[in-house]
Formats: structure tokens, C-alpha cells, sequence
């Protein structure tokens, strides 16, 4: 719920809870049927031959009638509680990783990218939950903040460019958080699945870390490096969070670029498992971070050490 959390628009509890069952129903339903489909490949791998289907506590049909109310129930609720467009991107991740994402797992390693993709569109759903957009149109046009002493001088030539500055509904605030989302999965699943690649091998999967580990460690280390530029330029400049997020999220990013780095010059299982190990804490410490510094919150408002202006005013009416 990263995009709710984190945009600037106002949402409602119905509507929040509206976005997690639906968004919830959709995984539920994909989820499911990569399981009908891989169940004969899930009985070969270790990891895997304890899944319900392999163990035949559940039968076939009854997943497959799990996986259409769930594939039905999500996208239902997502439409007629939440709003269309929310609705259309959880059908159209459900499709992506069921129909594209699980039969290209034996083709081609692109379907670890396909995969991320999927794994970046639950923060636009919440985006879209609160009204907001995720395409620039001459009425939600892209917005930059700034640093401050950059405001005054940039600011005329950013109107010109029909570009404005500290944009609330910000397209581009919506494309931070899915390329973050996006690129975080890199570092956490090119590191498992090395860890795991002799199941993978043995199941057929066309993993990176299977085909290339020198490759699949690069890719790690390539996406570590965009998640800081990501933290560092993209999320304050977006209006997303303040610039001091730029600050404080230099000590996490760092943490993982050192263990991508080192998984990547020295390979090996060691190095696999720290990296995994970072990007496990790395994720909710960055959103926390920022949520601590997201643009126009005032966390000494919420928390009553200070009054806030709407306080002020009416206690100041005679």
C-alpha cells in the first residue's frame, strides 16, 4: 500500500480497504494458477514439493475455482469500490503474471524482467486508488521540486516547458515509485535465485542465474545503482519525499550497493545470502524513510508537538 501511503491525495478508510482486499484477490488469483501450471515442475524442486497442489491436499479443481473467484472477485471490487482505472491494472498484472510472466519462465530469462514489472504495479494501483495520475496530460502535467536555491532561477524556464513546479497530483511521483519497485526485485531475487539455481536448473526455469551468474550478478549490482540515483534524485525531485530523503536513505542504498558490488567482483554463496539478506530490511526501512519525509507532511502536527495552522487560526477567533 506504498502508493497510498505516499500520495499526496486524500484517501478514505473504505477506500484503502477497498484497494487491499482487491489488490490481495488479484495475487491470490495469479498466484494460484502459476501453481496449477507449474505443479508438475514444483514436484521436481526441493523448495517447492511442499506447495498444496504437489502434496495434493488441494485437488486441481477446487484451485482452479479458488483462482476464478479470487480473478473475478478482485478486479469487481476494485472497479465498483475503488475506480476503473485501478480496476484495469490489477486485471492487466493478473494477466501479466499469470499468461506471460509464469509460461515465460521456461522460454526466455527476459521473465525476470516481465516479473518486476509485475511486482512494480501495486504502488501505481495505489497511486490511481487516491485519484491520483499516472500519465502527464496538459492538466497533470510533470512537476520537479527543486533544491531551494535552485527554485528561483530554474522556475521560469521550467514554465516554458509547460513543466511546473511542486505538482500534487505528480505523474512522475507515480513513475518513482514502480521504477523503486521495479528495481529493488533485482538485487532481492537475482541473489535467491542463485541461491536456489540447481532447483531452477532442475526444474527447466530459464533463470539468469542459471544461464549467466556473472551476468545475473552484474544485473544486481546495475539495479542497486538505480534504486540510489532513484533515492537520491529522482524520489525529491518528483516532489515525492523532501530532499533530506536524498540524505538520509545514502546509508541503506550504500549498504546495498556494497553487497551488490561484492556479489557481483566475488560470486559465491556467501555473498549471495548477505545480499538477500540486505534487500529483505532494505525495502520497509526506505519506504519508512520515505514516509518520514514525504512532501507536505508534518510529523510534529500529527504527533502534537506543534499546532498545526488550522489549530492556530481558531484559537486565535475572538
Amino acid at each position: 500500500m506504498s502508493g497510498v501511503a505516499l500520495s499526496p491525495l486524500p484517501a478514505t478508510l473504505p477506500v484503502l480497504l477497498a484497494t487491499a482486499a482487491g489488490t490481495t484477490l488479484c495475487s491470490a488469483s495469479a498466484n494460484t494458477i502459476n501453481q496449477i501450471v507449474e505443479a508438475p515442475l514444483d514436484a521436481q524442486m526441493g523448495r517447492t514439493r511442499n506447495r498444496p497442489l504437489v502434496r495434493k491436499a488441494i485437488s486441481p479443481l477446487h484451485a482452479a475455482g479458488f483462482a476464478v473467484v479470487t480473478g473475478i472477485a478482485g478486479p469487481t471490487i476494485l472497479w465498483t469500490m475503488v475506480n476503473p482505472f485501478t480496476a484495469g491494472l490489477g486485471l492487466f498484472n493478473l494477466v501479466l503474471y499469470a499468461g506471460i510472466y509464469t509460461p515465460m519462465k521456461r522460454i526466455s530469462v527476459v521473465n525476470t524482467w516481465v516479473g518486476a514489472v509485475v511486482g512494480g504495479i501495486p504502488p501505481l494501483m495505489g497511486w490511481t486508488a487516491c485519484g491520483g495520475h499516472i500519465l502527464p496530460s496538459a492538466t497533470h502535467p510533470i512537476g520537479l521540486t527543486l533544491p531551494p536555491f535552485l527554485t528561483d532561477v530554474a522556475t521560469p524556464a521550467l514554465s516554458s516547458l509547460n513543466i511546473i513546479a511542486h505538482a500534487t497530483d505528480n505523474p512522475l511521483s507515480a513513475l518513482v515509485l514502480f521504477i523503486f519497485l521495479f528495481s529493488w526485485q533485482f538485487p532481492h531475487f537475482n541473489a535467491l535465485s542463485y541461491l536456489v539455481r540447481s532447483s531452477y536448473a532442475q526444474g527447466g526455469y530459464k533463470m539468469l542465474a542459471v544461464t549467466s551468474p556473472v551476468k545475473n550478478a552484474l544485473v544486481s549490482f546495475r539495479h542497486a545503482v538505480v534504486l540510489t540515483m532513484t533515492c537520491s534524485l529522482l524520489a525529491p525531485i518528483a516532489g515525492l519525499t523532501t530532499w533530506a530523503f536524498a540524505l538520509t536513505s545514502l546509508v541503506p542504498n550504500a549498504l546495498l550497493l556494497r553487497h551488490s558490488w561484492r556479489f557481483w567482483r566475488r560470486g559465491g554463496e556467501k555473498e549471495a545470502k548477505r545480499l538477500w539478506h540486505t534487500s529483505l530490511w532494505y525495502l520497509p526501512v526506505v519506504l519508512g524513510l520515505m514516509m518520514v519525509h514525504k512532501n507536505g507532511a508534518s510529523w510534529s502536527e500529527w504527533l502534537g508537538i506543534e499546532e498545526s495552522e488550522h489549530t492556530k487560526k481558531v484559537g486565535a477567533r475572538p
